[in-house]
């Protein structure tokens, strides 16, 4: 069993110096639990799903992934100031899960997108390491509504993250530390273990 996890920084693990963020402790509780499970934590940094769309089906194929996990979005709803609009267009996001999923479908009998988590405005509006961004949870849960609908209407495993997060789980307002990946690990490893029976 191949499982391939794709996101930003919050699956890269950013902020968890610890324990290398959610998806590398399920990495380690599911590959330790089962000697036939490899997980593949492929996140990257900053990344959005029109990125994505470009290496997604050579990064699977070279894998031979059975589950797949998308945990992307946050970046794309980022609001840039000197543009006034989001870092990738609505209508254009809701177009890129649909082809994130065909690709996916190809390839993997199981696929799963984990929902967005929130952020504390205060220090990410604008985005104390970058003026010109903001992430408001305004934008982000409209954001996150969309790839619930999307999964909704697919009938594809959605894991929400709302509620999962608090605000003194953000040390830069915008990133998970150890604490709140854990919170993240413990709700995403009951889901996909529930997909691995």
């Amino acid at each position: 069993m191949n499982i391939c996890i794709f996101g930003d920084s919050i699956a890269w693990g950013a902020y968890d110096p610890e324990r290398g963020g959610w998806a590398t402790r399920l990495r380690n509780y599911l590959e330790k639990k089962n000697r036939y499970i490899i997980v593949y934590n492929l996140s990257i940094s900053d990344e959005i799903t029109t990125d994505l769309l470009t290496h997604l089906e050579i990064e699977i194929k070279s894998r031979e992934s059975n589950l797949i996990i998308f945990a992307i979005g946050t970046n794309d709803a980022q609001f840039i100031h000197s543009v006034s609009s989001s870092r990738v267009l609505f209508d254009e996001f809701k177009n890129n899960l649909k082809k994130l999923y065909a690709i996916a479908k190809r390839f993997a009998d199981k696929i799963v997108f984990v929902g967005l988590t929130s952020v504390d405005d205060s220090k990410t509006k604008p985005f104390s390491l970058n003026p010109n961004i903001s992430y408001t949870n305004e934008n982000i849960k409209h954001f996150d509504g969309a790839i619930k609908k999307f999964c909704e209407e697919n009938n594809v495993k959605f894991i929400s993250m709302d509620g999962i997060i608090d605000i003194a789980d953000l040390d830069d307002g915008l990133h998970p530390n150890t604490e709140g990946h854990k919170k993240m690990f413990d709700k995403i490893k009951t889901e996909i273990e529930v997909l691995l029976q």
